[in-house]
């Protein structure tokens, strides 16, 4: 999806807040932001994968949304701190119950999967000629 899609006044709802938010990581960053502001060393230690590259485009682009606010401090060196804004906050509490719906449906998902049986008693994981 593109950017321009989270601007268009001709889309449904759902997609102009889904262009918001798409991307693997978005999502992940509102829920630490939420819990209050945060350095982007702390973003990075607290999801593993995650990019100095990619966070960085991810909050320029959150920012430009409206959901993050980025202060900067005027210190040596300088500190840069993103919070959420209350249309941040607002986005969090809207994608609360897509979460809960999310949780039930992987809980589904497991349920459904037959359990694991080795097919062996041996400890070598390899079937056993018979």
């Amino acid at each position: 999806m593109t950017r321009s899609r989270a601007q268009d006044p001709n889309v449904c709802g759902v997609t102009a807040a889904i262009a918001v938010i798409d991307g693997k990581w978005k999502t992940a960053l509102l829920w630490p932001l939420e819990s209050g502001p945060h350095r982007p060393g702390e973003m990075l230690r607290l999801l593993p994968g995650l990019t100095e590259k990619v966070l960085t485009q991810a909050l320029r682009e959150m920012e430009a949304d409206g959901i993050v606010h980025r202060e900067v401090h005027d210190v040596r060196p300088l500190k840069t701190v993103y919070s959420l804004t209350e249309f941040g906050r607002d986005l969090c509490e809207a994608l609360a119950p897509l979460s809960d719906w999310g949780h039930r449906r992987l809980d589904r998902l497991a349920a459904s999967r037959p359990a694991f049986q080795p097919e062996s008693s041996d400890n070598s994981g390899l079937p056993q000629a018979s």
